[in-house]
């Protein structure tokens, strides 16, 4: 898998989420789920990065990139999406996407550990 340009990817769609939740959301939701969209974009942001960087590696963890990439999805997806809706139920999911989240970078210590 090409993790540097999943991660260019997710990091466009990232920047893009940043500026609508900044200058599309105000005044439409409530000023609480705005912050819970700047909470998914910036989890977003920060894991895209992590695909880019991944992607430099000469034996990245396929892992790693898999749970990042759940993670982003389930995570933000679910903050966007409770933001949107107002149905705070999706927030149930959101956690499911942070332990993506740990379990990449544990799998990318672990990996990279026994690299050296």
């Amino acid at each position: 898998m090409n993790w540097l340009r999943v991660g260019a990817v997710f990091m466009a769609i990232g920047v893009a989420a940043g500026a609508f939740g900044a200058h599309g959301l105000s005044g439409r939701v409530p000023e609480d789920l705005i912050e819970v969209w700047k909470t998914g974009a910036r989890y977003h942001l920060v894991h895209g990065l992590g695909l880019c960087v991944l992607g430099l590696l000469p034996s990245p963890p396929n892992l790693t990139g898999w749970l990042f990439s759940a993670g982003i999805l389930l995570f933000a997806g679910s903050l966007y999406a409770m933001t949107l809706t107002g149905h705070r139920w999706l927030g149930a999911i959101t956690p499911l996407g942070g332990v993506a989240f740990i379990a990449g970078w544990i799998v990318l210590a672990v990996k990279s550990g026994s690299a050296a």
